[in-house]
């Protein structure tokens, strides 16, 4: 069994600064590609950021150059830094990743339950 805790959410005023934080643990062999989510009311769940195993980044339109994707691979986690924060950066964030197991050969991807970031005006 596999799961991915996420941390870090909160309350900030517009223009401030988070950082999420994201924990896989259980029978893990590896991870491939890392991600975050988001998910506003009333709105669809979107990709914010994503990384993969050798660290390649990709970002959203509406994130880039605010928001920074990293990993440590010895501790199974994600983390994401957002500054420059904007009250439509509000959402439940949820984390993403693509594991392997030990013995498999294939990956299978898990979410995490989210973690909710408001930011007021």
């Amino acid at each position: 069994q596999v799961q991915l805790v996420e941390s870090g959410g909160g309350l900030v005023q517009a223009g401030g600064s988070l950082r999420l934080s994201c924990a896989a643990s259980g029978r893990i062999f590896s991870i491939n590609a890392m991600g975050w989510y988001r998910q506003a009311p009333g709105k669809q769940r979107e990709l914010v950021a994503g990384i993969t195993s050798s660290g390649r980044t990709n970002y959203a339109d509406s994130v880039k150059g605010r928001f920074t994707i990293s990993r440590d691979n010895a501790r199974n986690a994600v983390y994401l830094q957002m500054n420059s924060l904007k009250p439509e950066d509000a959402a439940v964030y949820y984390c993403n990743a693509d594991i392997k197991g030990p013995g498999l050969n294939y990956a299978i991807n898990y979410w995490g339950k989210g973690t909710l970031v408001t930011v007021s005006a």
